[in-house]
């Protein structure tokens, strides 16, 4: 394959998502037919890379006419309540479900060691500002149930222990349209751990 085509797969595969197979298929997708997929792909990355940004106040993106966001200026949303999630993606995930009606804090990351992701890489510094206004009553710690999103969880709710807001998690349990026979013992015991009465 000539270099060209093997840079491209290379940029695609960075994707979440895309393994090189699925890069190498993108490619060449984009390759044959250039007037249909790549030059709108183009345009559509270079207008979003001039257009967007992060909002400095939640970290979710945003476009440059609206700072902050329309997320952190909707009057009808709770102020009270914060969910701190790890990346901007997960506030649109939230967002999809409807359940949630606070304002967002979106973290950049996780705590991992293995990618030397540290304290400081982290909007934390942010978050405990946040907080310090006296506004937020509840944080909601929506982070992955892995080792480090649970190792950021657990920092931060040190970090917040001695401000008087009340700090909850995500309850777990099985995926929708799941049954327990497919489950993995992790997600079974706190499932269980986290059960709910029915009355």
């Amino acid at each position: 394959m000539i270099p060209p085509v093997q840079e491209l797969i290379r940029a695609l595969s960075k994707l979440p998502g895309l393994g090189s197979r699925s890069a190498e298929r993108a490619a060449l997708a984009l390759l044959r037919k250039p007037e249909l997929l790549s030059d709108p792909l183009v345009a559509a990355l270079q207008s979003a890379r001039r257009n967007v940004q992060c909002c400095p106040v939640c970290g979710g993106f945003t476009s440059l006419d609206c700072v902050p966001c329309n997320l952190c200026t909707d009057v009808t949303r709770d102020e009270t309540l914060l969910c701190v999630v790890e990346e901007p993606s997960d506030i649109y995930a939230l967002e999809r479900s409807g359940a949630f009606k606070g304002r967002y804090h979106a973290l950049m990351g996780k705590l991992s060691p293995s990618r030397q992701t540290g304290i400081s890489e982290l909007r934390i510094r942010e978050l405990l500002k946040r907080i310090s206004e006296g506004i937020v009553k509840e944080v909601l710690l929506a982070l992955s149930t892995d080792m480090e999103g649970d190792a950021t969880a657990g920092f931060i709710a040190e970090q917040l222990h001695e401000t008087g807001v009340r700090v909850t998690r995500l309850a777990f349990g099985l995926p929708a349209d799941s049954g327990v026979a497919y489950s993995d013992p992790l997600t079974l015991k706190r499932a269980i751990t986290g059960r709910i009465g029915c009355y």
